[in-house]
């Protein structure tokens, strides 16, 4: 297989629709430019900004987001599910987008058949994947006490005591944290100009707590084992490698290590032999069926919030998120537990 080269998502669809600018009638090639705009605001949403990072998580990821109509919906505006068939045009001319790729060395070859298609007498479900909070417990402890304050451990930290969206926590300065008053916080701040920016833009800034425990391993962590880098802005980023900031790929690679049942010495859940398994590999780990994403991680933290009856306010401002989309996409109480927990406010 030939070695895969670098390629921004947004500049391979402009490679893409030039390429095609002859074959494709004029109304069929503005319907792709539209479609792959999508793709393009999801990645851009994702962190994703090098098609050689995408895996078939991502994939499905994307598809998921596209289904429940996260591209085209006015600001304030609930989005709606699209229909089966909107999602079917949607993913075919992705799988083609993809296809053109792999002749130009982004993508592998065949990459593009990891985009199923629905079946158009079927429904789809919104994703189940999450993280269950007991076992972010389990990873938090094994952390703190095997790996403190290491990259790894910020990332994971950070993710379940914020709920913040990867992009947002990659996008952390030094400048950012304030560890050293009576509450320490971290400061979640858009900036599209230099590389980082969060979801719902200037509305989406915003201060978030996090525990004394996890204050004093921040300050450990830049203390010690943080690589002292800056980023092409001239920004002192938290998460660092010795090529400037974190990308996103790398934090999606280390949240997937990180909830596997094998790396907490827990054994394997689904009956595979560690020795020989793929997902024991640092490029595979995804593949492993307990594996999680820091978006599952997201959706963990709001099932804990929720069970713990923090006020949806709270709960609202602290993720950056309306009560409608945290109860349809990230709530993953089961109907009983809710009903249950009803019934204890009522007066009887």
């Amino acid at each position: 297989m030939s070695k895969l080269e670098s390629l921004e998502p947004a500049r391979a669809v402009r490679m893409y629709l030039e390429a095609r600018q002859d074959e494709l009638a004029d109304w069929t090639l503005k319907s792709h430019k539209y479609r792959l705009r999508a793709f393009v605001e999801w990645c851009e949403e994702a962190g994703v900004d090098d098609l050689t990072e995408l895996d078939g998580r991502d994939l499905y990821e994307f598809r998921v987001w596209r289904r429940e109509g996260n591209f085209g919906a006015e600001d304030g505006e609930t989005p709606e599910e699209i229909a089966p068939v909107t999602l079917k045009s949607q993913l075919t001319t992705l799988r083609a987008f993809l296809r053109f790729a792999a002749n130009i060395h982004a993508v592998p070859e065949d990459f593009y058949e990891r985009v199923p298609l629905p079946k158009l007498s079927g429904t789809d479900d919104v994703s189940d994947s999450t993280l269950e909070p007991d076992r972010a417990t389990d990873i938090l402890e094994y952390l703190h006490r095997y790996h403190y304050a290491s990259r790894r451990h910020v990332e994971f930290a950070l993710l379940w005591e914020t709920g913040a969206r990867m992009g947002a926590i990659r996008g952390l300065d030094l400048r950012d944290l304030d560890l050293d008053g009576r509450t320490p916080v971290v400061q979640y701040k858009h900036r599209p100009d230099q590389g980082t920016p969060i979801k719902n833009g200037e509305k989406g800034e915003r201060f978030n707590s996090v525990s004394d425990r996890v204050g004093t391993m921040l300050q450990a962590y830049i203390d010690g084992p943080r690589v002292d880098a800056t980023d092409e802005f001239g920004r002192k980023p938290l998460l660092t490698t010795s090529h400037g900031r974190v990308s996103a790929s790398t934090i999606r690679q280390d949240v997937y290590v990180v909830t596997r049942p094998c790396w907490l010495n827990q054994g394997c859940p689904h009956n595979r032999d560690i020795e020989t398994c793929e997902a024991v590999e640092l490029n595979h780990v995804s593949t492993c069926p307990s594996s999680r994403s820091p978006h599952d991680v997201r959706k963990g933290v709001v099932t804990l919030y929720r069970r713990e009856e923090v006020p949806r306010r709270v709960v609202s401002d602290r993720l950056d998120a309306s009560d409608l989309v945290l109860d349809k996409h990230y709530d993953r109480r089961g109907e009983r537990e809710r009903a249950e927990q009803r019934r204890n406010h009522l007066p009887w």
